[in-house]
């Protein structure tokens, strides 16, 4: 299923917080505080991007740079919004910008149980690295390390 309205993917603003917790409260069990997402587009060293349709935030990825690798903090898209190919487009939107970094990889947590992102990220390269046992704060589940090489396709 395709979206017929068009999807604009653009930098995260500190305008766009309040919509970004709106999004994340009805999407994750555990949700990150404003000063989280404030803190993250701030920095200069993140990439922190907005998918929008009609001008209304449906969807964002925050990802952190380090040292060796690109790390996907949070990806999420509104409820009503999935299955849509967003996410898809917001990872392409990330890669196109790392793209000159060819040092740095990309790596992520996901819920183990999370077989949906799983699928999604290996469709994109990332392969599973590892478990963090305990990882996630509400209920203790673990989380699959992936991982996504600079140079992937």
């Amino acid at each position: 299923m395709s979206t017929t309205r068009s999807l604009d993917i653009q930098p995260l603003v500190l305008d766009d917080v309040s919509a970004i917790e709106e999004i994340e409260q009805r999407s994750m069990p555990a949700p990150w505080s404003r000063m989280m997402f404030v803190s993250e587009i701030v920095k200069t060293t993140s990439i922190c991007l907005g998918a929008f349709v009609e001008d209304r935030l449906v969807a964002y990825v925050i990802v952190s740079r380090y040292v060796d690798a690109w790390h996907v903090m949070n990806l999420v898209v509104a409820p009503e919004h999935r299955r849509q190919g967003i996410a898809t487009r917001l990872l392409a939107s990330l890669f196109e910008q790392a793209a000159d970094d060819e040092r740095r990889g990309f790596t992520l947590e996901v819920r183990v149980s999370n077989d949906a992102a799983i699928e999604l990220y290996e469709s994109l390269g990332f392969q599973g690295q590892g478990i963090r046992r305990g990882y996630y704060t509400d209920n203790r589940e673990d989380a699959l390390i992936m991982w996504r090489d600079p140079r992937e396709p």
